[in-house]
């Protein structure tokens, strides 16, 4: 009850969005993928490693303040240091459950949706990203997938659509650009079946290039093919018509 509460609290404070609507395309095209069990247990050990690293902090901030320990330019800086801690602790206790509640709504509030001519990614709950991206543009797919991610079972897909070369993303780097500010790339982060959905793409975006749309990988084959025997008669000709045009220069 006080989990429902407080993340009605959360999403209405924030004002994050319902599910988006689905990219164009047909309606009865429609797929939605969600991130895995497993990417939730996995961003749960992270916030766990950094609560207990906060702990830890927090330890020997009170070792210091009960060894009595003072700086003689700063008489007043055990005070301060209880003042400091005393805070740390209380903004500790505080967040604990907040940013709990944080990693369940990131992992709750994350949408996949394909379509069978585009796609959209909607991720975040402070700062709430969205891509649409259309098949016709996309230019690469990759799976990444580290040591950790392999454990919980999960991986990441890669979705990289023209004007995300290496060039634009050496550029976004010196200006301090993160991946996640490349309009360019998409992720479908911490799912269990990357590669059916990158199957999935794969098999929309050649259905886009067989019915003509897209940037084909190769051009298209010649509209007619010679018959060899025609080919054949039509040297012949060229031979025949060669020779009495010789004739009649030498005449």
């Amino acid at each position: 009850m006080a989990d429902g509460i407080l993340t009605r609290l959360i999403t209405d404070g924030l004002k994050v969005p319902p599910e988006p609507e689905p990219p164009l395309g047909s309606p009865g095209s429609v797929r939605v993928f969600n991130a895995a069990p497993g990417y939730y247990r996995y961003r749960l050990v992270l916030w766990g490693l950094r609560q207990v690293g906060a702990v830890i902090g927090l330890v020997v901030g009170l070792a210091f303040v009960a060894s009595g320990v003072e700086v003689a330019e700063f008489p007043l800086s055990r005070e301060l240091a209880t003042f400091i801690e005393v805070v740390g602790i209380g903004f500790f206790l505080v967040q604990l459950p907040l940013s709990f509640l944080m990693v369940r709504l990131d992992y709750r509030y994350r949408w996949y949706m394909t379509t069978d001519t585009s796609l959209r990614i909607r991720e975040g709950i402070t700062t709430v990203r969205e891509r649409t991206m259309t098949f016709a543009n996309i230019q690469n797919l990759s799976l990444k997938q580290g040591p950790v991610q392999r454990f919980f079972g999960i991986s990441d897909l890669q979705v990289r659509t023209a004007g995300g070369g290496g060039a634009d993303s050496a550029e976004e780097s010196k200006k301090g650009h993160s991946e996640s500010d490349n309009m360019h790339l998409g992720y479908f982060r911490g799912v269990d079946n990357a590669e059916e959905i990158r199957d999935l793409v794969l098999s929309r975006m050649r259905g886009l290039r067989d019915s003509g749309l897209g940037d084909p990988d190769e051009p298209p084959a010649a509209a007619t093919d010679f018959d060899s025997s025609d080919l054949l008669a039509a040297a012949r000709g060229l031979l025949v018509e060669t020779r009495a045009l010789r004739a009649v220069v030498s005449g």
